[in-house]
């Protein structure tokens, strides 16, 4: 089993590898890549740069120290015999594909059938940013996002779609600005039957006139 399967135990220290460099360390390597790229980390521009790069992976990679189905906080059993679809859709989202470690940037979408249980529409997002936090395919993602969800709530259905740009493709190599990857992971119903994958994408990609 790959240990991204595995979430992270909660608490101070949440995520962290017995072999993690020290933050020194981790300042250190970004004056070696300075250095590599032909440039000289002590001059005064670049002095503070290791400890500003530092802070953003902090930022950008904050999901490894995150439970995604801890985020989706508490859920609700009184859904007032509602049983009908419930969709959050363009949920915007900033990743960093693990190839390059560009980013990927996009929006996802989830909608899900009640079972027993509903969860706050924000913590859908929430789900989203945990793990769009950390080094990622696109695929995982999705797979990651689902099975949080799935999970958490246990609906009748689940349909998680996810668009988003790859600067790998667009900054380097085939150079395609604008060119979308869609994935999808359905389950449940949507698993199940066509027409409610139909359904979902249509309610997606529907917008008010």
């Amino acid at each position: 089993m790959d240990a991204r399967d595995t979430e992270p135990k909660s608490g101070t220290g949440a995520g962290k590898r017995p072999d993690r460099p020290s933050r020194e360390e981790a300042e250190e390597a970004v004056r070696t890549l300075i250095a590599w790229a032909g440039d000289d980390p002590q001059r005064e521009g670049l002095l503070e740069t290791p400890d500003r790069v530092v802070r953003l992976y902090e930022e950008f990679f904050g999901g490894y120290g995150q439970d995604g189905r801890k985020a989706l906080g508490r859920t609700f059993s009184d859904v007032g015999g509602y049983k009908n679809v419930i969709i959050v859709r363009d949920i915007t989202f900033n990743s960093h594909c693990e190839h390059h470690m560009l980013p990927m940037i996009g929006k996802a979408h989830i909608g899900y059938y009640p079972s027993e249980r509903i969860v706050g529409l924000s913590k859908l997002a929430r789900v989203v940013d945990v793990f769009a936090a950390r080094l990622q395919t696109q695929e995982r993602l999705t797979a990651d996002i689902h099975r949080a969800i799935e999970a958490t709530i246990k609906p009748r259905g689940l349909a998680v779609m996810v668009e988003a740009e790859h600067q790998c493709m667009t900054l380097r190599g085939v150079q395609k600005p604008g060119a979308m990857t869609i994935t999808t992971e359905f389950g449940g119903v949507f698993k199940d039957d066509i027409a409610e994958r139909a359904r979902f994408i249509a309610m997606v990609r529907s917008r008010a006139e």
